[in-house]
């Protein structure tokens, strides 16, 4: 699955022309290497996202193509959360 669609699929960002701009902007990267939208992620993969002030590290558990809400949680896991300052 394109890592814009997964992310928009686990809800980790809530549309996917927002989560390809992101990925276009390299502050996206999968095990620490930026990547384009069209990235094909695989299971175990760790997808470091920046949110501005904040840094978010996931680990890929399961790749669904549609999910309910509830259910989103459960294609990753939270690594790390941290926050920097501009």
């Amino acid at each position: 699955m394109r890592i814009d669609k997964f992310l928009k699929v686990s809800r980790l960002i809530k549309r996917r022309t927002v989560a390809n701009e992101i990925t276009k902007s390299e502050r996206i990267l999968v095990n620490d290497k930026p990547v384009k939208p069209s990235y094909q992620l695989k299971l175990d993969d760790i997808i470091t996202i920046e949110f501005g002030t904040k840094i978010i590290k996931v680990r890929v558990k399961s790749i669904i193509d549609s999910t309910k809400k509830a259910d989103a949680s459960e294609m990753f896991e939270f690594i790390s959360e941290e926050k920097r300052e501009l």
